[in-house]
């Protein structure tokens, strides 16, 4: 009887740890751009991820950025499920913009970053025969990258198609929201709409370059993220 019952049971077990490293493994979606009121366990440059549920008092507001659909969301109110492309809004209003964003191909620069890349070199005044530029793994569309570098760390930007133009900074910890991001704009950090880039932190890097029509200052952040990790 007891060796029936540990059948039974069995699958049962399965399926809830299943159904755990499943929850586990969501990565985010949606990152909060803006918060008004109090809504409770919500902040600004939180990460969402699918099935997420933020309730909404009558004075509360969130602007959701969706990372991979570029959906842009003002929602006042209500009871707000965090979906895999937009939310489902009950209760409340919702006004959607799409922005400009390359978040699918951002994703995969992070994962690359991640498993280590050869290190780009680049001397535009050189006049020895250069090797060609490298082509940008996705394109920003915001001069001032908001910067996801899990625990902190040393970066460094450099362009590639022109010369002198090389931001370092010291990102410790403490300094960065969720102890992961960090908005550029707040460092004076202003890239050249059109120019090509690579940052480095560590052995990760990424290149990417910016978009020609790239505005200045805080822009949605979900066309000016950029990810040397991929936080989960």
């Amino acid at each position: 009887m007891l060796f029936a019952n540990m059948i039974r049971v069995a699958p049962l077990a399965l399926a809830v740890v299943v159904h755990a490293c499943a929850a586990r493994a969501q990565a985010p979606v949606a990152l909060v751009e803006e918060v008004t009121g109090t809504p409770p366990g919500i902040e600004f440059m939180d990460y969402l991820s699918p099935g997420q549920v933020i309730r909404l008092g009558p004075r509360d507001a969130i602007v959701l950025g969706y990372i991979r659909s570029c959906w842009r969301e003002t929602i006042r109110g209500g009871t707000v499920t965090v979906g895999q492309e937009q939310s489902d809004v009950s209760g409340g209003t919702v006004e959607r913009v799409k922005v400009r964003c390359d978040g699918g191909r951002m994703e995969l620069a992070a994962e690359q970053a991640r498993q280590g890349a050869t290190s780009v070199m680049r001397d535009p005044n050189s006049r020895q025969r250069r090797a060609p530029l490298p082509k940008p793994q996705f394109v920003l569309h915001g001069r001032s990258p908001v910067v996801e570098l899990k625990g902190g760390g040393t970066i460094a930007i450099e362009r590639l198609d022109a010369a002198g133009e090389t931001f370092t900074l010291e990102l410790p910890r403490e300094k960065l929201r969720r102890g992961a991001l960090a908005d550029l704009a707040d460092f004076g950090v202003s890239l050249s709409p059109g120019g090509l880039y690579v940052m480095r932190a560590g052995e990760r890097q990424v290149v990417f370059q910016v978009d020609g029509e790239a505005p200045a200052g805080k822009a949605p952040l979900a066309g000016r993220l950029l990810r040397l990790s991929l936080e989960r």
